[in-house]
């Protein structure tokens, strides 16, 4: 399992990664090797605001459908439109090519108070 040291997570299995006050959100890939082949996304509209915890978006593989949730709070600012044709980025490439959206935060202490990888890394071998 992959998990990156410069990102920080949630016990959702989101990963998290601060560009100035933004923060790009995705999956780990944890989360996308339980969920299976990832056949369909649903993103938030640009523009939207999210609260920390709160629903992000919705993620169907072959085996279920997940809900999302936003690592922290603020303005959807930009969405990968490139996984409305090609969901499985998700699996092939969860820490780039696969990422979800970008949210401009609007409390950047939120960021802080995620998991670092080695207590993401202690929460999946649990």
């Amino acid at each position: 399992m992959d998990v990156p040291e410069d990102l920080k997570y949630t016990s959702d299995h989101e990963w998290a990664r601060r560009e100035g006050s933004m923060v790009k959100v995705g999956l780990t890939d944890f989360a996308q090797d339980a969920l299976g082949d990832v056949v369909f996304v649903q993103l938030p509209p640009v523009g939207s605001s999210l609260n920390r915890g709160g629903e992000l978006g919705e993620v169907e593989s072959t085996k279920s459908v997940s809900q999302v949730y936003a690592p922290v709070s603020g303005t959807v600012t930009e969405v990968n439109a490139a996984l409305a044709d090609e969901p499985e980025r998700i699996n092939t490439d969860p820490y780039e090519e696969g990422w979800l959206c970008i949210i401009e935060a609007s409390d950047p202490a939120e960021f802080d108070g995620l998991l670092d990888a080695a207590g993401y890394r202690s929460l999946t071998e649990t």
